[in-house]
């Protein structure tokens, strides 16, 4: 015990040092958000298109795509993704085309077509956001998943069974464009477009078929066009309008729509399906802040689809403080003053259905002014929670942010991302991939169980108050049977069982509860023979858990967290966990860049580059505060 307890005090002092260090001058700090290369290959074929000026960059971006090439010929969503993913594949090859850096007789590229022709070619793509760039660059048709929603759908009213605020944020930003672009059936190319006509296979160039959900979606939306009232020709200027309006008055200060590139690039397009200028001002500020979310690190350049700045501010401030560093530390007064300034203070769109709330929660990014989340605010009001206690501004800013949160709670108890009570499943019943994670926002384990720790630990609140009452209700009945929580923005049951039991044991759930005990037992049955845990990206797709076999630094953070949390004592299975997420913290393999962030099941996976050092010391410090006087 007294080894492994100086063994953690001698990495918390190191993990400490390191963060302050990192920190940057305005009180941030700034890791990289790696996603992949979807955004890469998009970007390639944007500044093509549009003959953007950036040679470096296109290079540098060509470069980092043709180095993640797997022997087979396909690029992967991670590592043991072994037969390869054909979206991504077909991204990657049509970009390195593109960008000119690469030629059809370049072995890498031959390889790769192969790989594509014998998975059946650009017709057995899945990824909506890959079909809509092959349909708007002139590769492909536009598929009936898309061109099928009318543009009318923006004016339905909101009581319309479906209507497109029923739709999740997230979707809204990149459906708009789509439907601009499927409507006029846009398509633009260049002289120096690669030919993709030799990936098409007459056998599967056929549209997705048609399910009875997404029959009934259909006829629910032709009964809301028949309840419009004007000529077809003046109901489709106005809707057409209304998308132009929706994306303007969504784009944030660096040029951004909703600060994210993924939608970004595709109003960039819509906009051009709408006749603008490729010159166009609202063009050009788009192309400065989808150049600016580039990412330089260990020698390579990547694309951030939204920088994560917010995030890991918020969650490396308190992280610091978890570990011992005062609250007038300066490292600490410099985050709590950035994170003070990124508060948001302007009505977004999840105040449609969360009305006469007053603004108050944080976003993802440094950009995002508008479409802040329940799970920012609550890492924002962790960091500030001390110096809340004694400064009136960080007192009013607490205050504004702990009433958003609570109002942010859905009917049924839990907490969504971004608005609440947007669960209408019928919306997952479009014939898109991952509609069923993308269209709808529900309530989820992790930001039910983390929002419950923040109240439960930072609020005082207990379950003699409604809201906990009720969160607790919810996580209890959706554990699944083995005992595990399924998490939808981490990797993933392993992060909704942790989220889970700290956020039941944070709002008082006795030790001997049935939900935390099942959780712990079925964590450390788990647990890999070296100690660590290691969970698959496979289990968000296949919705069960997938062991990775080997170790990862936060989802081994995440597990021992969670038992710590509800284990008095530390056990041989904690003592041994917490050697090896230590001697995990000094190697450099695949196992720490292994992507446990989620963004679309089976589609699209994140390396946060802070993880490998915010989970380990907030789990450590945690281990040494319940357990250093044992």
């Amino acid at each position: 015990m007294g080894n492994v307890l100086s063994t953690v005090d001698e990495e918390i002092g190191r993990l400490t040092a390191f963060l302050i260090q990192k920190q940057q001058q305005d009180g941030s700090w700034h890791f990289c958000f790696e996603n992949g290369i979807v955004i890469d290959a998009y970007v390639i074929i944007l500044f093509r298109i549009l003959n953007v000026q950036n040679e470096a960059l296109i290079r540098q971006l060509h470069d980092r795509i043709l180095n993640e090439q797997q022997q087979g010929g396909f690029w992967s969503l991670y590592p043991d993704e072994e037969e390869g993913n054909l979206s991504a594949s077909v991204e990657a090859y049509y970009a390195l085309l593109y960008s000119g850096h690469s030629k059809t007789t370049d072995e890498p590229i031959q390889r790769a077509k192969r790989y594509i022709r014998s998975k059946g070619g650009l017709g057995k793509v899945t990824s909506i956001l890959t079909k809509a760039i092959l349909a708007a660059t002139g590769q492909i048709k536009w598929p009936s998943t898309i061109s099928s929603i009318p543009l009318e759908i923006l004016l339905f009213p909101n009581y319309f069974p479906i209507n497109f605020f029923e739709f999740s944020g997230y979707s809204r930003v990149h459906l708009t464009p789509l439907l601009i672009m499927a409507d006029r059936r846009f398509s633009i190319t260049t002289a120096h477009a690669p030919d993709l006509s030799d990936l098409l296979d007459p056998r599967f160039d056929k549209d997705e078929p048609i399910t009875q959900g997404y029959q009934e979606m259909q006829d629910d939306i032709q009964t809301g066009l028949s309840r419009l009232i004007g000529t077809p020709r003046y109901i489709h200027e106005a809707a057409t309008t209304k998308a132009e309006q929706f994306m303007l008055q969504r784009i944030e200060s660096d040029g951004t729509l909703y600060s994210y590139a993924s939608c970004t690039i595709l109003m960039i397009f819509a906009l051009l399906a709408l006749k603008y200028d490729q010159q166009h001002p609202v063009i050009t500020r788009a192309i400065q802040g989808l150049t600016a979310m580039q990412c330089r690190s260990d020698d390579k350049t990547t694309m951030q689809n939204s920088p994560s700045t917010v995030w890991d501010t918020a969650l490396i401030a308190y992280a610091l403080q978890s570990a011992g560093t005062l609250s007038d530390h300066a490292s600490i007064r410099r985050a709590a003053s950035y994170l003070l300034s990124r508060q948001q203070h302007k009505l977004g769109d999840w105040s449609i259905h969360n009305p006469n709330t007053v603004p108050g929660g944080w976003g993802f990014s440094e950009s995002n002014t508008i479409n802040p989340d329940v799970d920012d605010t609550t890492a924002a009001l962790r960091a500030i929670h001390s110096l809340s206690n004694t400064d009136p501004t960080y007192q009013e800013a607490w205050n504004r942010g702990l009433n958003w949160v609570l109002s942010m709670q859905n009917k049924d108890g839990g907490w969504p991302s971004f608005e609440k009570n947007t669960n209408n499943e019928m919306l997952s019943w479009l014939a898109i991939d991952g509609a069923k994670s993308a269209a709808i926002d529900p309530a989820e384990a992790d930001l039910t169980g983390r929002t419950l720790e923040y109240l439960g630990n930072f609020a005082g609140l207990d379950a003699r108050h409604e809201f906990i009452k009720r969160g607790r209700k919810w996580l209890i009945h959706h554990q699944e049977r083995d005992g595990s929580w399924y998490g939808r923005w981490g990797v993933c049951y392993i992060y909704g069982t942790w989220a889970a039991l700290t956020g039941l044991q944070a709002a008082g759930l006795p030790a001997n509860h049935e939900a935390l005990q099942k959780g712990a037992n079925w964590l450390l049955s788990i647990q890999n023979a070296d100690g660590g845990w290691g969970e698959s990206c496979q289990s968000d797709r296949l919705m069960r858990y997938v062991p990775l076999v080997e170790s990862t630094p936060s989802q081994t953070a995440w597990a021992l967290d969670a038992l710590i949390a509800v284990q008095p004592q530390p056990t041989p299975a904690i003592d041994q966990g917490t050697l090896r997420l230590i001697t995990s913290l000094h190697e450099n393999d695949w196992k720490s860049s292994y992507p446990t962030g989620a963004g679309l099941p089976g589609n699209f996976y994140s390396h946060y580059h802070s993880y490998r050092y915010i989970w380990p010391l907030l789990t450590l410090s945690h281990y040494r505060r319940k357990y250093g006087s044992s």
